[in-house]
């Protein structure tokens, strides 16, 4: 049999669960996960290889308006996304509003690539609700496969697999087999403290961090790190760090206990807030934090 590979590009709104779609289909967590919108902020690649195939997943973020640089560097990995999908994943949901974003949807149906609309959180529903959703995508991309679907309970993911390998293009793998991820251990670190910051404060401060790990010095049964949480303004970080530093401290604990599980050995972690003033509307720092800028 000859081999099959391809990028499957996960895409939708903010919130209908393209992570937790990433995360069942690759089988690790290497998105993370919270109710809050531009959880994800990044172009972050799942691979998942067999014998003869190799799925290259990609998870982006939630597609909307920019109103800041940040926010139009997160837009870019969505086009990007689009355009170069050997298969695309539209992930809607049971909650939102199936028009929302129409021209972006315009842009799907107008794709080369086949398609899959996978309509999430059905346990959020009715058997009759969800059937009126599966017509209405039927309706307005006849194209494309349909899969009614709860990524939470993993309910119907495994048709996704089977349906992606049948559309996936002959061509060898682009990455070596036993590789996971595109992103190195650093970047997950960065990840993993940031998504603690958007579970555990509110308003404007979650959107406004960016992590830097200073030091990463891994040794035989110890993972060292020296790690700075970076913000927008002067008052956000009196609120990061909290009373006596009782805040932070809350934040640097749990994400280690979630680095100790992901890296498999101890971590000691240094944790530090530091103001870049304005640094999502300036070029050379969002540089520097990964983003594509021009």
């Amino acid at each position: 049999m000859a081999h099959k590979s391809g990028f499957v590009n996960i895409i939708g709104n903010p919130n209908v669960g393209k992570s937790t779609i990433m995360n069942s289909l690759v089988g690790e967590r290497l998105s993370i996960i919270t109710k809050k919108m531009q959880t994800t902020r990044h172009r972050i690649k799942g691979i998942v290889s067999g014998e003869d195939f190799q799925i290259v997943y990609s998870d982006t973020p939630g597609i909307l308006k920019p109103n800041y640089k940040l926010q139009e560097s997160m837009m870019k990995f969505v086009n990007t996304a689009l355009s170069d999908a050997d298969v695309i994943i539209y992930v809607t949901d049971v909650v939102e509003k199936p028009d929302k974003n129409a021209e972006y949807l315009e842009k799907v149906r107008k794709s080369n690539a086949p398609v899959i609309v996978l309509v999430n959180k059905i346990d959020l529903s009715n058997q009759g609700d969800v059937m009126k959703l599966y017509e209405y995508w039927k309706d307005l991309l006849p194209a494309a496969d349909v899969f009614a679907v709860s990524a939470t309970e993993r309910f119907n993911i495994g048709p996704i697999f089977d349906r992606i390998i049948e559309l996936l293009p002959e061509a060898p793998p682009y990455f070596p087999k036993d590789e996971l991820t595109d992103r190195n251990d650093r970047f997950f670190v960065s990840e993993i403290i940031r998504e603690k910051i958007l579970l555990y404060y509110q308003k404007e401060v979650p959107y406004s961090v960016e992590i830097e790990v200073e030091e990463f010095k891994e040794e035989e049964k110890l993972l060292r790190l020296r790690c700075v949480i970076n913000v927008a303004r002067d008052s956000q970080k009196g609120i990061l760090i909290g009373h006596k530093g009782a805040a932070l401290k809350k934040v640097g604990t749990q994400a280690r206990k979630d680095m100790e599980e992901f890296f498999q050995k101890k971590v000691f972690m240094e944790l530090y807030v530091k103001v870049s003033k304005d640094w999502r509307d300036k070029d050379r720092m969002l540089g520097n934090f990964g983003y594509d800028f021009q």
